[in-house]
This record gives C-alpha cells, structure tokens and sequence, in this order.
C-alpha cells in the first residue's frame, strides 16, 4: 500500500542519518539525528530526510549558508518556541570535524571540496569582500594580496580568490616588464605610482605582487664588434650607464659599451645596425655626419676611405652606398665636375667646373666633386672612326685612324641618315652580286641596330661609282671603286632610284652605288604596224658607261639622269615604235630584227647598221638588243596567226603519216611471209615428235605390266619379314617387360625390409635410452633425497629404533634368555618387541622359528 511521502508512522533513522520534522500545530521545524526508531505524530510531517550526514574528511572544506547560532559552549541557540536560529545571509566554512546534519534552515552552498595547494612559485591573489582582521594584519574591503605557496590555502568568508599566479621564470640575458596595477611597494621596497612600468632583470623566479602585472619577457640584445643597437628615447631618463638621456634621443649601443643591452621600459630599439666595412679598394660619403658629442651635422658630408670599419650613427646615411675607388688605366679617364668652391692642389675650382683626370692613377673624389662619366679610350683602325662634337663650339668632326679619349669638352655625336639610306647600308647586300634579291624583303631581324657614332662606312664594289654631297660646302664628290667610302658630318649619299620590272616601272630600285657595266636590262613594249597589227615585244638591251677618262666633269655626268634606265628604255621604245608604224605585218614578221636594230642604232654613212647606241648625256652606250618574244596584242590578229601555224602543222603531220604507214604495210608483208614458211617447218617437226611419242608409249606398257608382278611379289616377301621381325621384337619387349616388373617388385620389398629394420632398430635404441635416462632419473632422485638428508639424519634413523626398544627394556626390568642352535640369526629387537605387547612397530623382513624363555 503507497503512502504520501513524509507521512509514515515509524522512521528508523540509521546512524549518522538525520531527519527534519515540522510540527504543523507550532510549525516549529525540529532535527531527529540517528540512530533511533522515530514515531510520528498526527500532527508532525517529515519535511526532509532521511539524509546522510555532512561528512568532512582531512585537508576539505564546505561552505554553508544560513548557518545556525551557537553559543560559547558551541550549543546552538534556539529561540522561544524551540526552532534554532540562523545567521541568514551569511556564510560559514567548516573544516575537517565530526560528521554534522544541517539544521532546518542551513543550505550547502558549496559541497565538499579539497583544499587548495598552492605549490612553490605559485601564489593565490586574494581579495576582501568583508572588513576583517586576522591575527597578522587588518584588512579593508578591497584591499588585494597574496598568499604565496607552498602551503595550504584555508579559505575563509571574508575572502575571495582572484586568480592563480604563477612566477615568471627569469632566464640569462632576459629580463620581464611590469606595471603597477595600483600604487604600491614592489619587491625590492621601491614606491610605484599607478601605470608605472620597469624591469626585473634579476636571473630566477619571480612571482609578480598583488598589484603587479607582467607586461612581456624582454630579451636581451646580444652586441658583437659586427653588430650595434639603435635606440630612441621615450622620455628623458638616465640610461643604464649613468647618462642622461632626453626625450627622442637617439643614440648607438655597441659591443665596447655592454656585450648584451636588455632595452629599458623607456627606450625604444628602432634597429640593429650592421656595421659598414670598407676595404682598402673602397670608399663611401656619410650624409649628416656626426661630431663628436653624436649630434647630427645637417647638410654636411664626409669622405670615409678604407680601409676601416665603423656605424652609421643615428640620422647618417650613405649617399651612393659603398663605392669602390676609381682605378684608372692608361686608356681611361674621369670626367668630374665642382660642386662647390675648393681648391685643388695648386688649381683652385669653382662651382661647376669640369675637367678631366687621365690613368694609370687610383683617383677617390672628394665630396666636393662630382663624377658626372668613366671615359675610356675608343680603339680606331684605319676604317674605322667616330663623329665627335665640342659641346662649347658645337663643331662637329670625324676622327679616325687612330685611338682617341674623349675629353672633359666633347662628346659623341649620332650622324643621322634617311630612312631609305639606313635601310641600304643595314641590309650588307652587294650591289653586283644581289641584284636578284632588291624586290624581296630583308629577312635578316637578328642584326644589330647602326651605331650612329661610329663614322658611316661603304664599300664601293669594282665598276661602280658612288656620289657623295657636301651640304657645307655644298660640293659633290663621285668615287670609283673598288673604294671604301667614309662619310664626313656634313656629307650624305646621292641617292638612286631607278626603274624596274617589265614593263619598266619608275622607283622600283633603290641603291646608293652606280654600276657602271656592262650588263643588261629588259623591257616589254607595244608597237602597231601599217596595217593596225598592235604587237608586244620584249627586247633586252646591253648597256655600259664609256667613261674614258675619269675625271670630275665625266664623274659629273654620271649622276646628270637620276634614272638613265628608264630614260634608256624610253628612247629606245619611242625609235622601235616609229620604225614599226612604217612597214606591213609580214614584213616585219620576216624582217624584225633587222627593222629594230636599224631603228635603235641607225646607219652610218655606208648604210650599214651601227654597233652602238650612246647617249652623251650621261655616256651611256647600247651595245646590242636582244628580240626575245614577238606576241601579237589583238585577239584576231592572234588567232590568225594561231591558225597559220596550226595549218602548217597539219600539212607536216600528214605527210609525216602517209609515209609511216606505207611503211608499216610494207613490214606487214614481210612478216607474214616469213610466219607461213615458219608455220611449215613446225607441221613438220609435230609429226617427228608424235612418232617418237607412240614408241615411248608402247614401251611404257611393257614396262608396266611387268613392273606390277615384280612389285608385287616383293610387297608379299617384304610383309612377311616385316611380320616375322616384329613377334620377335615383340616377345623382346614382354621379356624386358617381366623383367623390369621383378626387379621393381624387389626393390620395392627390399626397401620395405630395410625401412622396417630401421624402424625396429630406431625403436630400440629409443627404449633403451629411455630406460637408461629412466634409472639416471631414479639414481639422481635418490642421491639427492640421500644428500638433502644427510649421513648423520639417516644413521640417526638406523639407530633410532634399536636405541628406543633397549631403553623400554631397561625401564621395565626384563631380563630374557634366548635359545638358539647358532645357525640362524635371531632380531632381538622383534623379541623385545613382543615383550611389550607390541607397543613399538617393527618390520620384520624375514620370520625365524624363536623360542623365547622368559623369567620374571
């Protein structure tokens, strides 16, 4: 049957159980604490319970809140109608004691906890909630401070943990920066104000204060003689070293002040400078040097030679970083210009001056100069040279030849061409031998660009001429090679343009060369004859320049006619047009050559046709015209022609075929004849060869008939020795058979028998040696039961018994006589044995007839 929870009637309260019971007509709630047989009233009701008492073991600790009041003798207080009192909103921490209930009304705010070790270079920050005084000191609400192990933290109400401190461990070269949370005295007895920072540089633990905090671990900076620390001040201080430092000084730390530096809570490392050596081929100028006190010179420089080593103070700089020093030959130079006022050795310089230092010498400027160039001698050979201009005068010259150092007043000056002109002198063709490649373009991308320095250079081919203008002086000069040609700074190349193509096209080659012949040259022109026929022609002409002497006013000529090709072709097609408008198309079909000819170069005063043609105008002389091809323009004038021809032709083709055939009939003939006759003499030759063929057949009948008894026959007599010699070979077979059959048989008992023996042997020997290890076992095991007693224990054994029965004897004061023939051996022991009843066991191994007398 259930029942409501607190309303049984008998509670039995275990020990160290407890109860709370309310009495509902006081309503005083009441604490029953075990062991007891509690009985409920009607008018109580268990509220609580029953529940395990508080149980604290060592080195624990609970909290309980709303703890009861007791009085000096550690009673508890309870009020008029009996409930006991509390100290609501309090707490109270109990210790290790006595198993305890809580009374109505407690509450276990924090259950059991283990006490709180705080080990060595740990402490606890601990904070008062409460005023409070314990037996060293008083303590505020608020006040901070710690309890530093080791040992054993005992909490209390007034008091609560903050945090778990833990020490800083301080290594060599390291220090740790702290901050005063709050004013206070830090462990060395030194008065910090609130935000404060400084260093503990002191190797070890140590554990930060109640109103310390670690900022960081600095760690120190390591100087050596390569290396230096660049610091800044944050705020006016004195330094490590006993100086005073102010605010955003900067300063260098090195190895010969301090081996490693642990930078102060108010300096700031802006850097670690390397240092700055120099050899003895070495040189370097320091932007704002500074003096001795460290204070920067603005604007100043220095000249620092080597060899030596040494640190950029704070605000130096290099100008040009590490310079090596200017070592001069004996074709090489410096240009070098002042860049202030100074003297020179003897020569005093001034602001802007330029002048130039030649080799073999090592030369280190001063930081008054400026080097503005290295020159260094330019190797001429003869064809060689540069175009080189006074930059005070402007003049320009070439020079050449020889080698040549420009000077602190000259510079090279870029001699430029037209496009055209460039594009000539890059391509590197030569005039005679490319001819057949001007029209195509230059494939060659990879060559270098002209240097536009260097003087221009051409090399005249043999039989060519080459004009060359002078702007300045405003004179031409024509050379002949084969020549190299050099220009000046004011000169140029005569350009050619002449015609090409056929028909001939103006502007179609370029060349700065003119060549002089022989050679030829081809152009296609259109005539009409008399009678309206339009034909085209392609004539070739061979051409040369007949200088004789060559002189200025004949090397003038040549260059009169920019383009004597196409002047050349145009007179002569304009004489060949004329001279073909005065004669029929047959005519001139039949007499061509001779009408050009004739028209081209005209009759002398025999009238006979001229060998040459000149024009004096630039001594151009046609030597020759070749007529290569004759084509009609008009299409019927053509056609007509075409069926001419083909007319022609046709006759000739016939009557080449009339001729062939007859021949062809003529063979035909022949050779039937002779295939008749030899059709004869094979009839002939047939018959012989049928004769011969019925006698061989004949022959081959005898044969056969004969042939086939004989085969057989020998068939018959050859089966039967077959036979024969097989049952022989046969009844060998079985006999070798048999044979083999009984010597496998024997060999299969014999290896049986042998197997078996060996079995029986080997079974054998192993009893045997089991038998033998057997008795070695039995041996050994007795031997060692012998020497694990002893001689003395088994002797004392033997006698024990004999010993005992003649001891018993003589106690009881027999005295026996024996009896006996001599001959057998009688156990007087047995005998006294049975004198007393036998009360002492003996074994007997053997039984002797004994005759015993016994007298009391």
């Amino acid at each position: 049957m259930s029942r409501q929870q607190g309303l049984e009637s008998i509670y039995r309260i275990a020990p160290y159980y407890f109860i709370h019971v309310l009495d509902q007509n006081s309503n005083v709630t009441k604490l029953e604490i075990g062991p007891q047989t509690y009985i409920r009233q009607d008018n109580e009701r268990v509220v609580y319970g029953p529940e395990k008492m508080l149980v604290v073991p060592p080195r624990h600790y609970c909290v309980v809140e709303n703890p009861v009041v007791r009085d000096a003798d550690d009673e508890v207080v309870t009020d008029s109608a009996g409930q006991a009192k509390l100290q609501h909103a309090d707490q109270e921490i109990r210790l290790a004691q006595e198993p305890f209930p809580l009374y109505p009304g407690e509450v276990l705010k924090q259950p059991v906890t283990p006490l709180k070790v705080v080990p060595a270079n740990s402490a606890l920050r601990l904070r008062a909630v409460l005023d409070f005084e314990d037996a060293d000191s008083k303590h505020t609400a608020g006040d901070e401070w710690l309890f530093e192990g080791p040992g054993t933290y005992i909490p209390r109400k007034e008091v609560v943990v903050e945090e778990t401190i833990r020490a800083t461990v301080i290594r060599p070269n390291q220090a740790i920066r702290l901050r005063a949370r709050k004013e206070c005295i830090d462990r060395e007895g030194v008065a910090r104000v609130t935000g404060e920072e400084w260093l503990v540089k002191k190797t070890g633990a140590y554990l930060p204060g109640a109103y310390e905090e670690v900022v960081d671990i600095v760690n120190a900076y390591v100087l050596t003689e390569k290396k230096a620390l660049h610091v800044r001040a944050l705020k006016t201080y004195k330094d490590d070293f006993g100086k005073t430092r102010r605010n955003g000084e900067e300063w260098l730390i090195q190895s010969t002040d301090t081996e490693t530096h642990i930078p102060n809570v108010y300096e700031e490392v802006v850097g670690v400078v390397p240092i700055t050596s120099l050899t003895n081929r070495q040189y370097c100028v320091v932007l704002d040097p500074c003096d001795t006190t460290g204070r920067p010179q603005l604007g100043q420089k220095k000249l620092v030679r080597g060899e030596k080593s040494f640190f950029l103070m704070p605000g130096e700089r290099l100008e040009k970083g590490i310079q090596n020093v200017y070592i001069l030959g004996e074709d090489e130079g410096v240009i070098l210009r002042a860049s202030e006022q100074f003297k020179d050795g003897p020569v005093e310089r001034k602001p802007g001056d330029r002048w130039m230092i030649r080799g073999p010498v090592e030369y280190v400027p001063p930081v008054e100069v400026e080097v503005l160039m290295k020159r260094q001698a330019i190797p001429l050979d003869e064809n060689e040279g540069i175009y080189v201009r006074d930059i005070k005068t402007g003049k320009v010259r070439a020079i050449t030849g020889h080698t040549y150092m420009l000077n602190q007043d000259e510079e090279l000056w870029e001699k430029k061409l037209p496009p055209v002109v460039e594009e000539l002198l890059s391509g590197m063709k030569d005039p005679l031998a490319d001819r057949g490649d001007r029209g195509k373009p230059r494939e060659d991308s990879s060559a270098k660009p002209r240097d536009k320095t260097r003087v221009i250079s051409f090399r005249v081919p043999h039989n060519a001429a080459v004009q060359i203008y002078d702007y300045k002086e405003k004179k031409a000069r024509v050379v002949f090679g084969p020549e190299l040609v050099m220009l000046g700074p004011d000169e140029q190349f005569t350009q050619l343009s002449l015609s090409g193509g056929k028909p001939k096209k103006a502007n179609q080659i370029k060349s700065l060369c003119l060549l002089l012949g022989p050679d030829f040259c081809t152009d296609i022109i259109v005539v009409e004859t008399a009678d309206h026929a339009r034909l085209s022609l392609q004539l070739s002409y061979n051409w040369h320049f007949e200088l004789g002497e060559k002189n200025d006013a004949v090397a003038a000529k040549l260059f009169s006619v920019p383009d004597f090709v196409g002047d050349c072709c145009k007179a002569i097609a304009s004489r060949v047009r004329g001279s073909v408008a005065q004669v029929q198309f047959d005519d001139f079909h039949k007499n061509s050559a001779k009408i050009i000819r004739s028209s081209v170069f005209g009759f002398d005063a025999n009238n006979k046709v001229r060998e040459n043609f000149k024009f004096p105008q630039n001594c151009l002389v046609i030597t020759s015209i070749d007529i290569q091809s004759v084509e009609p323009v008009d299409q019927r004038t053509r056609d007509a022609l075409m069926k001419s021809v083909q007319l022609a032709i046709e006759i000739t083709t016939n009557s080449q075929e009339a001729a062939a055939r007859h021949e062809a009939e003529r063979l035909e003939q022949e050779a039937k004849g002779r295939l008749e006759r030899q059709k004869i003499v094979d009839e002939a030759e047939a018959e012989k060869s049928r004769r011969n063929l019925l006698e061989l057949q004949a022959q081959s009948a005898a044969v056969e008939s004969t042939g086939q008894a004989k085969a057989e026959a020998s068939s018959r007599a050859e089966s039967s020795r077959i036979e024969g010699e097989a049952a022989v070979e046969q009844a060998k077979l079985k006999a070798q058979a048999m044979k083999i059959e009984a010597e496998s048989e024997l060999d299969r008992l014999t290896s049986a028998r042998e197997a078996e023996l060996k079995y029986v042997s080997e079974q054998n020997d192993l009893e045997m040696t089991k038998a033998k290890e057997l008795s070695t076992i039995e041996t050994s095991k007795f031997k060692n039961m012998v020497d694990a007693i002893g001689t003395t224990t088994l002797a004392s054994i033997a006698n024990s018994g004999p010993e005992m029965q003649v001891k018993m004897l003589q106690a009881l004061g027999l005295k026996s006589t024996l009896i006996t023939d001599g001959s057998s051996p009688i156990n007087l022991f047995n005998t006294a044995n049975g004198l007393i009843g036998g009360l002492v066991p003996s074994k007997r191994r053997r039984q002797d007839p004994v005759s015993d007398d016994e007298d009391a």
